[in-house]
Protein backbone atom coordinates (compact mmCIF):
# COMPACT_ATOMS: atom_id res chain seq x y z
CA UNK A 1 0.00 0.00 0.00
CA UNK A 2 2.77 2.01 0.95
CA UNK A 3 4.42 1.17 -2.47
CA UNK A 4 1.48 2.56 -4.32
CA UNK A 5 1.19 5.65 -2.78
CA UNK A 6 4.80 6.67 -3.04
CA UNK A 7 4.15 5.86 -6.61
CA UNK A 8 0.93 7.94 -6.81
CA UNK A 9 2.65 10.44 -4.85
CA UNK A 10 5.81 10.41 -7.62
CA UNK A 11 3.35 10.42 -10.56
CA UNK A 12 1.07 13.55 -8.99
CA UNK A 13 4.92 15.09 -8.36
CA UNK A 14 5.53 14.41 -12.23
CA UNK A 15 2.27 16.24 -13.08
CA UNK A 16 2.85 19.38 -11.36
CA UNK A 17 6.58 19.60 -12.43
CA UNK A 18 5.83 19.49 -16.11
CA UNK A 19 2.94 21.84 -15.22
CA UNK A 20 5.47 24.23 -13.96
CA UNK A 21 7.71 23.71 -17.17
CA UNK A 22 5.24 24.61 -19.33
CA UNK A 23 5.90 27.68 -21.57
CA UNK A 24 3.78 29.78 -23.41
CA UNK A 25 4.62 30.19 -27.47
CA UNK A 26 6.73 33.27 -28.04
CA UNK A 27 5.85 35.05 -30.88
CA UNK A 28 8.13 38.16 -32.73
CA UNK A 29 6.14 40.81 -34.36
CA UNK A 30 7.89 44.29 -35.30
CA UNK A 31 8.39 46.78 -33.08
CA UNK A 32 7.39 49.89 -35.05
CA UNK A 33 3.43 51.25 -34.66
CA UNK A 34 2.11 50.48 -37.84
CA UNK A 35 3.32 47.25 -38.76
CA UNK A 36 3.22 45.79 -35.32
CA UNK A 37 -0.47 46.43 -35.57
CA UNK A 38 -0.27 44.60 -39.14
CA UNK A 39 1.25 41.81 -37.61
CA UNK A 40 -1.28 41.71 -34.86
CA UNK A 41 -3.96 42.17 -37.08
CA UNK A 42 -3.17 38.99 -38.74
CA UNK A 43 -2.87 37.19 -35.66
CA UNK A 44 -6.68 38.57 -34.50
CA UNK A 45 -7.72 37.06 -38.50
CA UNK A 46 -6.46 33.29 -37.64
CA UNK A 47 -8.15 33.66 -33.65
CA UNK A 48 -5.11 33.72 -31.63
CA UNK A 49 -5.97 36.75 -30.24
CA UNK A 50 -8.55 39.71 -30.08
CA UNK A 51 -7.57 42.94 -30.24
CA UNK A 52 -9.79 45.60 -28.16
CA UNK A 53 -12.55 47.64 -30.55
CA UNK A 54 -11.10 50.12 -32.29
CA UNK A 55 -7.48 49.23 -31.80
CA UNK A 56 -6.66 49.08 -35.76
CA UNK A 57 -4.16 50.13 -37.39
CA UNK A 58 -2.23 51.60 -34.76
CA UNK A 59 -2.55 48.52 -32.37
CA UNK A 60 -0.02 47.58 -30.05
CA UNK A 61 0.47 44.65 -27.46
CA UNK A 62 -1.10 46.27 -25.41
CA UNK A 63 -4.76 46.62 -27.05
CA UNK A 64 -4.90 42.69 -27.10
CA UNK A 65 -7.93 41.77 -25.31
CA UNK A 66 -8.18 37.87 -25.42
CA UNK A 67 -5.17 35.67 -25.53
CA UNK A 68 -6.49 32.29 -24.76
CA UNK A 69 -2.62 30.56 -25.81
CA UNK A 70 -1.17 33.09 -23.41
CA UNK A 71 0.95 33.73 -26.58
CA UNK A 72 3.95 35.54 -25.57
CA UNK A 73 5.29 39.00 -27.55
CA UNK A 74 8.38 40.23 -28.47
CA UNK A 75 9.13 43.35 -29.72
CA UNK A 76 11.79 43.19 -32.06
CA UNK A 77 12.72 45.87 -35.16
CA UNK A 78 11.47 44.84 -38.73
CA UNK A 79 14.29 44.25 -40.30
CA UNK A 80 15.97 42.21 -37.25
CA UNK A 81 13.03 39.62 -37.35
CA UNK A 82 14.54 37.17 -39.79
CA UNK A 83 17.17 36.92 -37.35
CA UNK A 84 15.60 36.15 -34.28
CA UNK A 85 13.50 33.73 -36.00
CA UNK A 86 15.34 30.78 -34.64
CA UNK A 87 15.48 31.73 -31.21
CA UNK A 88 11.13 32.16 -30.97
CA UNK A 89 8.20 29.78 -31.44
CA UNK A 90 6.88 32.26 -34.54
CA UNK A 91 7.87 35.85 -35.91
CA UNK A 92 5.59 37.49 -37.86
CA UNK A 93 7.97 39.10 -40.76
CA UNK A 94 7.19 41.72 -43.69
CA UNK A 95 7.47 40.10 -46.75
CA UNK A 96 10.68 42.26 -47.98
CA UNK A 97 12.45 41.11 -45.04
CA UNK A 98 11.45 37.25 -45.34
CA UNK A 99 12.92 37.62 -49.33
CA UNK A 100 16.17 39.32 -48.25
CA UNK A 101 16.61 36.49 -45.67
CA UNK A 102 16.18 33.72 -48.43
CA UNK A 103 12.64 33.01 -47.12
CA UNK A 104 9.81 31.95 -49.83
CA UNK A 105 6.03 33.98 -48.16
CA UNK A 106 4.12 32.04 -50.59
CA UNK A 107 5.56 28.56 -49.58
CA UNK A 108 7.47 29.07 -46.21
CA UNK A 109 5.14 31.04 -44.52
CA UNK A 110 2.50 29.15 -41.96
CA UNK A 111 0.09 31.51 -42.94
CA UNK A 112 0.12 34.67 -45.10
CA UNK A 113 -2.00 37.94 -45.20
CA UNK A 114 -4.39 38.96 -47.96
CA UNK A 115 -3.46 41.50 -50.75
CA UNK A 116 -4.12 44.39 -48.36
CA UNK A 117 -4.40 47.99 -50.54
CA UNK A 118 -4.08 50.00 -47.26
CA UNK A 119 -0.35 48.75 -47.06
CA UNK A 120 0.80 49.20 -50.43
CA UNK A 121 4.39 50.46 -51.13
CA UNK A 122 4.42 53.63 -52.68
CA UNK A 123 7.19 56.16 -53.97
CA UNK A 124 7.03 58.93 -51.59
CA UNK A 125 8.93 62.93 -52.42
CA UNK A 126 8.87 65.67 -50.05
CA UNK A 127 5.39 68.13 -50.52
CA UNK A 128 6.13 70.09 -53.38
CA UNK A 129 7.31 68.28 -55.48
CA UNK A 130 4.91 65.94 -57.00
CA UNK A 131 4.39 67.75 -59.89
CA UNK A 132 7.98 68.20 -61.15
CA UNK A 133 9.23 66.43 -64.34
CA UNK A 134 11.66 64.04 -62.33
CA UNK A 135 8.76 62.64 -60.32
CA UNK A 136 6.13 62.24 -63.05
CA UNK A 137 8.56 60.72 -65.27
CA UNK A 138 9.63 58.27 -61.90
CA UNK A 139 6.46 57.40 -61.49
CA UNK A 140 5.47 56.65 -65.04
CA UNK A 141 8.35 54.16 -65.12
CA UNK A 142 7.29 52.38 -61.75
CA UNK A 143 3.32 52.27 -63.06
CA UNK A 144 4.44 50.63 -66.38
CA UNK A 145 3.41 47.32 -68.20
CA UNK A 146 7.31 46.44 -68.00
CA UNK A 147 6.75 46.87 -64.63
CA UNK A 148 4.00 45.04 -63.60
CA UNK A 149 5.37 42.01 -65.56
CA UNK A 150 8.26 41.76 -63.53
CA UNK A 151 6.73 41.56 -60.65
CA UNK A 152 4.02 39.59 -61.51
CA UNK A 153 6.90 36.98 -62.66
CA UNK A 154 9.42 37.34 -60.49
CA UNK A 155 7.89 37.04 -57.12
CA UNK A 156 5.43 34.65 -57.59
CA UNK A 157 2.42 36.04 -55.18
CA UNK A 158 5.05 37.32 -52.23
CA UNK A 159 5.02 40.71 -54.09
CA UNK A 160 2.15 41.74 -55.75
CA UNK A 161 1.30 44.83 -58.46
CA UNK A 162 -1.27 47.41 -57.70
CA UNK A 163 -0.97 49.68 -60.58
CA UNK A 164 -4.62 49.24 -61.91
CA UNK A 165 -3.80 50.28 -65.74
CA UNK A 166 -0.01 49.83 -66.59
CA UNK A 167 1.42 52.07 -69.01
CA UNK A 168 3.96 52.33 -71.39
CA UNK A 169 6.07 53.97 -68.93
CA UNK A 170 5.78 57.66 -70.30
CA UNK A 171 3.80 60.53 -69.35
CA UNK A 172 2.22 62.85 -72.59
CA UNK A 173 2.69 65.76 -70.14
CA UNK A 174 6.54 65.14 -69.31
CA UNK A 175 9.34 67.29 -71.85
CA UNK A 176 11.03 64.14 -71.81
CA UNK A 177 14.23 66.51 -73.98
CA UNK A 178 14.43 69.06 -71.42
CA UNK A 179 14.97 65.66 -68.64
CA UNK A 180 18.43 64.17 -71.50
CA UNK A 181 20.92 64.30 -69.09
CA UNK A 182 19.15 64.29 -65.39
CA UNK A 183 19.95 62.14 -62.76
CA UNK A 184 16.70 61.14 -60.32
CA UNK A 185 17.94 59.87 -57.17
CA UNK A 186 15.75 57.57 -54.90
CA UNK A 187 16.44 55.56 -51.64
CA UNK A 188 15.26 51.77 -51.49
CA UNK A 189 15.38 48.16 -49.72
CA UNK A 190 17.34 46.40 -51.49
CA UNK A 191 14.40 43.92 -51.96
CA UNK A 192 12.21 44.50 -53.79
CA UNK A 193 12.28 47.98 -54.22
CA UNK A 194 15.42 47.98 -55.40
CA UNK A 195 14.85 45.44 -57.55
CA UNK A 196 12.05 46.95 -59.02
CA UNK A 197 13.33 50.14 -59.78
CA UNK A 198 15.90 48.25 -61.83
CA UNK A 199 13.43 47.95 -64.34
CA UNK A 200 12.20 51.64 -64.28
CA UNK A 201 16.12 52.57 -64.52
CA UNK A 202 16.33 50.67 -67.80
CA UNK A 203 12.92 52.62 -68.85
CA UNK A 204 14.22 55.92 -68.09
CA UNK A 205 17.48 55.31 -69.48
CA UNK A 206 15.61 54.72 -73.03
CA UNK A 207 14.95 58.46 -72.64
CA UNK A 208 18.58 59.82 -71.61
CA UNK A 209 17.31 60.17 -67.73
CA UNK A 210 19.88 58.16 -64.98
CA UNK A 211 18.10 56.67 -62.25
CA UNK A 212 20.51 56.80 -59.38
CA UNK A 213 18.81 54.29 -56.55
CA UNK A 214 20.49 54.42 -53.40
CA UNK A 215 19.91 50.91 -50.63
CA UNK A 216 19.27 51.47 -46.94
CA UNK A 217 18.31 48.62 -44.85
CA UNK A 218 16.32 50.73 -42.54
CA UNK A 219 13.28 52.18 -41.89
CA UNK A 220 14.21 55.75 -40.95
CA UNK A 221 17.09 57.46 -43.28
CA UNK A 222 14.93 56.46 -46.78
CA UNK A 223 12.79 59.38 -45.19
CA UNK A 224 15.34 61.77 -43.38
CA UNK A 225 17.08 62.29 -47.12
CA UNK A 226 14.41 62.66 -48.50
CA UNK A 227 13.03 65.86 -46.41
CA UNK A 228 16.13 66.96 -46.60
CA UNK A 229 16.55 67.18 -50.30
CA UNK A 230 19.43 65.01 -50.42
CA UNK A 231 17.39 62.48 -53.15
CA UNK A 232 14.09 63.27 -54.78
CA UNK A 233 12.60 59.97 -53.72
CA UNK A 234 12.28 56.71 -51.79
CA UNK A 235 10.24 53.35 -52.18
CA UNK A 236 10.56 51.60 -49.51
CA UNK A 237 7.15 52.26 -46.92
CA UNK A 238 3.20 51.74 -46.97
CA UNK A 239 0.69 54.44 -46.19
CA UNK A 240 0.35 53.67 -42.53
CA UNK A 241 4.39 54.02 -41.73
CA UNK A 242 4.51 57.67 -43.93
CA UNK A 243 1.47 58.94 -41.90
CA UNK A 244 3.35 57.89 -38.56
CA UNK A 245 6.40 58.87 -39.78
CA UNK A 246 5.54 62.53 -41.08
CA UNK A 247 3.45 63.07 -37.72
CA UNK A 248 6.12 61.62 -35.00
CA UNK A 249 9.13 63.61 -37.15
CA UNK A 250 7.62 66.94 -38.70
CA UNK A 251 8.75 65.42 -42.02
CA UNK A 252 6.86 66.78 -45.02
CA UNK A 253 6.95 63.51 -47.27
CA UNK A 254 3.44 62.91 -49.58
CA UNK A 255 2.77 59.49 -51.57
CA UNK A 256 2.71 59.98 -55.75
CA UNK A 257 2.45 56.21 -56.52
CA UNK A 258 1.45 52.69 -54.78
CA UNK A 259 3.00 50.05 -56.56
CA UNK A 260 3.00 47.04 -55.03
CA UNK A 261 1.95 45.05 -51.61
CA UNK A 262 4.02 42.72 -49.89
CA UNK A 263 1.75 40.42 -47.80
CA UNK A 264 3.21 39.88 -44.34
CA UNK A 265 3.19 36.25 -43.35
CA UNK A 266 3.70 34.23 -39.69
CA UNK A 267 6.59 32.25 -40.00
CA UNK A 268 7.76 29.37 -37.94
CA UNK A 269 11.13 29.38 -35.46
CA UNK A 270 11.23 26.86 -33.21
CA UNK A 271 7.92 25.39 -34.11
CA UNK A 272 7.52 23.58 -37.68
CA UNK A 273 3.65 24.07 -37.66
CA UNK A 274 0.89 25.93 -36.62
CA UNK A 275 -0.26 23.19 -33.55
CA UNK A 276 1.76 25.56 -31.15
CA UNK A 277 -0.69 28.17 -31.55
CA UNK A 278 -4.15 25.84 -31.12
CA UNK A 279 -5.78 26.27 -27.96
CA UNK A 280 -8.09 22.82 -27.56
Amino acid sequence: MKKIAASLFAFVLLLGLTACGSKSMTVAVPSDTTNEARALLLLESQGYITLKEGAGITATVRDIESNPGKLEFNEVEAAQLPNVLKDVDYAVINSNYALEAGLNPTSDALTIEGSASSYSNLLAVKEGNENSDTVKALVAALESQKVADFIASTYGGAVVGVVEAPGDGTDPSVDYAALNGTTIKVAASPTPHAEILAVAKEILAEKGVTLDVIEYTDYVQPNNVVESGEVDANYFQHEPYLNDFNAENGTHLVPVSYVHVEPMGLYGGKQTSLDGLKTE
